[in-house]
Order: structure tokens, then C-alpha cells, then sequence
């Protein structure tokens, strides 16, 4: 779907590339105001309940509307009864193209897990999968974790962690067996998605320091790629672990270690290093959905999750290292304990919105972050006990608007657009919802 787009009459239709050449006086014609944006789907994704409300284990579907739909509080969008089933077994993990025209999803656990599709949007519950597909659970597993990267919809990035053991058969209490780490293998694969192919992959080892892992410490999970200022860095957020040494038992409580991501060549996917922070002491994974984005400054920001001292936004600067000198602190921005983010979006002129719990509930907010002044303030919207983000996936920037689905479980709810400047808040179209089901994006 686009606007059309409007025609001009210059001096005689005589047209220059990038330039409207100016008239005459004698002519007393205005010049012609700028052309307008093309107008973009807006995609709104909703999780069905498997066993559990809330659990989105059900399978995901998928509705869109136009920009002005979206906006409209008059306009009503039941996704579940009107909307299509992306292939997952579970949630699907799904990508947007920067058009808003076509659809990326990777099938997640099942018979179909690791397929990945495309599809062309047309608007309502119409979605036509085109016939491009390519299967990488042979190399990521059929519950591979990607994201699209913000290079103009050309490549997806896929990683995974499997068959964590120790270096030795068997782990013990003497000497003789002589433990030195768990690791896992480490997968990361480049996905074309235009050509729709595997463009490379690595596998390897990453370690930590040789004190960490005699620890027991180990990356249990990757997720949330993003590529640096230069395009020659990807940063891969990790979710760490730690086992008992001697008995190989994961460990539930534990101390834990300064806030690592892994570091390696683009587009190689070659020199896997670690970095870690001193200021954060969470994991960087996210869950599913973007968790670190380039931004204005040309620097990298980093949501932590599982922080034992709250959620903070990390930064890792152009030399692709912590920087440390930079705290930002949500806990202590919000006023409030226990910060964990469940998804937020870099929005521009380092302004973000992060959708976050407190004080160990699973009840969800928005925030507003300034991440150049270091300050988060609460939006103002109509929180519900039931509103929970925890599998959040897509919140959407379109210019200077910031769309999120507002939905409690089991409750109907609203698409709400922010202005990213003045951070304005206004109530869009309605969101249908179900027992048990809630929305999870906007694409």
C-alpha cells in the first residue's frame, strides 16, 4: 500500500533530479510544497495462549491496517479472529521490513523450527508467503534466536549456544579430573534475506577468563546481534550460567560476574571476543526482541536484564569497548527497585522508550529514556495489574512516532503513538483481545 504520490506542474513540467528550479515572477506560481512520505502497513502481532494465559505458546498471528487505521481510536483490530497464522509452533519471531511491506519470521521449535519465511503484506488478514524458504536448524537448532540488522533489510543474524559440558567426561571433587571450564559451541549465521541463503556461519568455543570459568561460569544463550558505526563489528548480547563444578548442576542463585557481550568480525563472523562491564552485572540478551541499537552518536546501547542491581543501559563505544564512565541506572532514573526490561526501542536523537517491571512483579509500564541526559520518566498511560510485556517483541519507530500495543491479558487494549520529541501520547485504534491471549508487537 502507498500514497499516492502527488504530481507538480514546474515552469513548463521541466524537472530537475532533487532540485524544483525556481520560476519567474511573471509565472506567480507558489513553490510547490515537499512531497509527502509514503505511507507504510502497520502490522500488529498477537500470542495465543498454549496452557498458561499469557504463555503465548499457542502460535502467533499477525493483522495490519493503514497509519491513519492505527492511529484511529475509532478503528477496532481483532487480530484473532481477523488475522493470519505466521508459521511457530510457539511465539514466532518475527522481523519487519523498514517499508513495512513484508514480513521476516524464523519458525521457532516444532517440525517447521528454524524454516525461515517471507511475507508480502496486504493489508487486513491477508499475508501471501512468497516462495523463498531456507531451513538453518541444521546449523542454529529449530529454536534459533535472530534479528533483523539496520542495514537497509539485507541480512538477519542467527545465534545459538548448545551442548554446554565440561572439558572433562565427568566432573568431580580431586584432583585427578582436573576441571578448568563449561562451554558450549557457539553458532553465528548470516542470513541473506533478500537471495534467502545462508551466507556464512561460524561455530566455536568463547571463552571466559580462566578464574571465571574455574568458577563455573559459562554463556548459556547469544541473542539480539547489532552491527557497529563502522559495519565491521557485530555485538552479541549474552545470557550467562553458572554450574557446580563438581556436580555439573546449574546453579539458580549465584553470584554474578560484570555484564559480557561477545565482539566478532563483520562480515566474517570470524576473532570472537568477550567485553565486560563493570557497570552493569545482568544479562544483555533481551528475550525476543532487539536488546542493543546503534544510535545517533555513533555508540552502542545495551539494555540488562536479571541485574542484581537493577536494569541499566549500557554503553560500548566506537572502539567497540565499555564504557565504563557512562551509569545509567533505571532503578535510580524511575525512582524505583528491581528494574528489568523487557523490550525497548532506540527511537532517535537518543531518545528510547523501554517497556519494563518493578519490584518483582510481572506488571508492565512504558518509560521515556533521555539516554544522553540519563533519565527515564514513567508515561502516562492506563496500566493494568494483567498488562505484562514479558514477550514482547515489536515496538516500531516510524519517523518521529513511536507505536506500541497496549494490552493486558485477556483484556482489550490500544495501539498508543508517542512523539519521540515531545514525547506527546495519543490514543490509537482499539485492540480486541481474548481469555488468555495478548498482544505482542507492532511491525
Amino acid at each position: 500500500m502507498k500514497r499516492q504520490l502527488l504530481k507538480f506542474l514546474l515552469c513548463g513540467a521541466f524537472f530537475v533530479p532533487l532540485t524544483f528550479m525556481g520560476c519567474s515572477d511573471d509565472d506567480n506560481k507558489e513553490t510547490p510544497a515537499p512531497e509527502p512520505a509514503e505511507e507504510r502497513w502497520i502490522t500488529v502481532a498477537g500470542a495465543l495462549m498454549g496452557t498458561e494465559p499469557g504463555d503465548g505458546n499457542g502460535g502467533t498471528v499477525v493483522y495490519s491496517v493503514s497509519t491513519a487505521d492505527a492511529k484511529n481510536p475509532d478503528k477496532s483490530i481483532s487480530v484473532y479472529d481477523d488475522g493470519f497464522a505466521v508459521k511457530s509452533n510457539r511465539t514466532a519471531r518475527l522481523q519487519s521490513s523498514e517499508d513495512g511491506n513484508t514480513l521476516f519470521n524464523i519458525a521457532y521449535t516444532g517440525d517447521n523450527g528454524g524454516e525461515f519465511s517471507r511475507y508480502k503484506v496486504n493489508g487486513g488478514g491477508s499475508f501471501t508467503q512468497e516462495d523463498v524458504t531456507v531451513n538453518i536448524s541444521q546449523y542454529a537448532s529449530t529454536s534459533p534466536r535472530w534479528v533483523k540488522l539496520f542495514d537497509g533489510d539485507k541480512t538477519g543474524i542467527a545465534v545459538n549456544v548448545a551442548n554446554i559440558a565440561a572439558n572433562n567426561a565427568s566432573t568431580g571433587t580431586t584432583p585427578n579430573d582436573a576441571f578448568k571450564y563449561f562451554r558450549g559451541t557457539a553458532t553465528v549465521l548470516a542470513l541473506n534475506l533478500q537471495d534467502v541463503l545462508i551466507s556464512g556461519y561460524k561455530q566455536y568455543q568463547i571463552p571466559l577468563t580462566a578464574e571465571e570459568e574455574l568458577l563455573g561460569h559459562a554463556i548459556f544463550r547469544l541473542d539480539a546481534p547489532v552491527l557497529n558505526k563502522a559495519q565491521n563489528k557485530l555485538i552479541i548480547g549474552t545470557w550467562m550460567q553458572k554450574r557446580n563444578p563438581a556436580t555439573g548442576l546449574t546453579e539458580s542463585s549465584f553470584t554474578r560476574l560484570g555484564s559480557k557481550a561477545v565482539i566478532v568480525d563483520y562480515p566474517s563472523l570470524e576473532n570472537p571476543k568477550v567485553i565486560t562491564s563493570t557497570v552493569g552485572f545482568g544479562d544483555n540478551s533481551g528475550y525476543r526482541s532487539f536488546n542493543s541499537f546503534l544510535a545517533t552518536d555513533g555508540n552502542i546501547y545495551q539494555a540488562t536484564q536479571r541485574d542484581s542491581k537493577g536494569s541499566h543501559i549500557l554503553k560500548i563505544n566506537q572502539s567497540n569497548e565499555y564504557d565504563n564512565s557512562y551509569v545509567f541506572s533505571l532503578d535510580a532514573a524511575l525512582g524505583v527497585k528491581d528494574v528489568y526490561v523487557d523490550c525497548w526501542r532506540y527511537a532517535g536523537e537518543g531518545i528510547a522508550y523501554a517497556l519494563y517491571t518493578h519490584d518483582g512483579t510481572n506488571q508492565g509500564y512504558v518509560a521515556r529514556l533521555d539516554l544522553n541526559a540519563k533519565t527515564a520518566t514513567k508515561v502516562d498511560l492506563p496500566y493494568d495489574a494483567d498488562l505484562d510485556f514479558g514477550q514482547y517483541q515489536g515496538i516500531l519507530v516510524s519517523g518521529d512516532e513511536v507505536f506500541i500495543a497496549v494490552t493486558p491479558v485477556g483484556k482489550d487494549g490500544n495501539i498508543y503513538v508517542i512523539n519521540r520529541k515531545t514525547g506527546a501520547v495519543t490514543k490509537g485504534a482499539k485492540l480486541v483481545n481474548k481469555a488468555g491471549n495478548h498482544y505482542i508487537g507492532i511491525f
